[in-house]
């Protein structure tokens, strides 16, 4: 009995490592196997979380709005640094998580975020017919700034929402980013619900909402806004290219540029289970049996002996199926688990 459930996780989390996926809680796995439905955040989990400027913006609005972004790790503000080339991040930029960045200025505040965050209107006199994630930059008294960004989704996202969708779990898009944006993705993928600027007070709400209803979610996220719906979810996930504090609030931390690693976790979470399961019945099936032979003294020392070995072994052996079983990881990238390990615990 002893061996029969700390066995089976050991395997379990070993071969998730090798395919470049960290468990971090030793509940995890556990939890995984309750799941219900899967909730995903947009940018950086169902797409690459590498987007590119387009358009030609103002090379001056350009290379100051790129000097605030150089302050956040949020990938349209990378890619907005990445338009510009070399920039020096302006002093005092502070950021509001989900919302954007501000920095004083001669005439008051200026803003470089969403669209509520600048306060612009939606039917702002701005050119906006180009689809995609998007930033403005704001300054009192000048018209306010459009920076259109495009970003490519995962490879391998369609497969794995159709996958997921097809063994029953509920799906849900939730993300901060405008409405046009993620109603496209969701249609796109075949998501029938999703929420669009979606703050990270909401999102860990909603997730809250779920919960006291007794759903059970998997959360899927990876920026600074996802933290709080990460700790709030029964379970949660992390690609490694996360914010530290997503790494850091999440359960399993996965590496490469594939989705599949929430069924790879959830394959495994639910064998190991079945495994686990198996192991007690084992375990209470030989107890049964010998406990009332050696009570009746049919049994000798040295019988016992090798039936208490014997009986470890078969746990062992069985828990081994999930390792025999494993095959090779379909996660195109992955890198080391070692560099994994430092990440997720830095």
């Amino acid at each position: 009995l002893a061996l029969a459930v700390p066995v089976v996780q050991v395997i379990a989390t070993g071969r998730l490592l090798r395919a470049g996926i960290l468990v971090k809680s030793a509940t995890a796995l556990e939890r995984l196997t309750k799941v219900t439905g899967i909730i995903f955040d947009k940018t950086g989990t169902l797409t690459t979380g590498k987007p590119e400027l387009v358009g030609e913006p103002d090379q001056d609005k350009l290379l100051f709005a790129a000097g605030m972004a150089a302050n956040s790790n949020h990938p349209l503000s990378r890619a907005l640094v990445r338009a510009a080339g070399n920039v020096t991040a302006h002093p005092n930029v502070s950021e509001q998580a989900g919302l954007g960045l501000l920095t004083p200025g001669p005439s008051g505040p200026i803003r470089l975020g969403s669209r509520a965050f600048c306060d612009v209107a939606e039917n702002a006199d701005v050119p906006s017919d180009i689809a995609g994630p998007e930033l403005w930059l704001s300054e009192p008294g000048v018209a306010p700034t459009r920076f259109v960004f495009r970003d490519t989704m995962r490879s391998d996202a369609p497969d794995v929402i159709d996958n997921l969708r097809t063994r029953g779990f509920e799906m849900t898009l939730l993300s901060g980013d405008r409405e046009s944006t993620v109603r496209q993705l969701a249609e796109t993928l075949g998501i029938p619900v999703w929420q669009a600027r979606m703050s990270p007070t909401q999102k860990a709400a909603h997730i809250q909402t779920r919960s006291d209803e007794g759903k059970c979610d998997l959360m899927v996220g990876d920026g600074i806004n996802d933290a709080p719906a990460l700790a709030a979810a029964h379970a949660s996930m992390s690609p490694a290219t996360a914010a530290e504090i997503s790494q850091n609030a999440a359960d399993i931390v996965f590496q490469g540029d594939r989705l599949g690693a929430v069924i790879e976790a959830i394959d495994v979470a639910r064998k190991a289970d079945q495994l686990v399961r198996q192991n007690f019945a084992l375990s209470f099936a030989y107890n049964v049996i010998t406990i009332p032979l050696a009570v009746s003294g049919y049994v000798t020392p040295l019988i016992a002996a090798i039936a208490m070995s014997s009986s470890s072994l078969v746990v062992i052996a069985n828990a081994l199926r999930l390792h025999v079983n494993s095959g090779k990881p379909d996660l195109v990238g992955a890198k080391p688990v070692t560099k994994l390990s430092q990440q997720a615990g830095s």
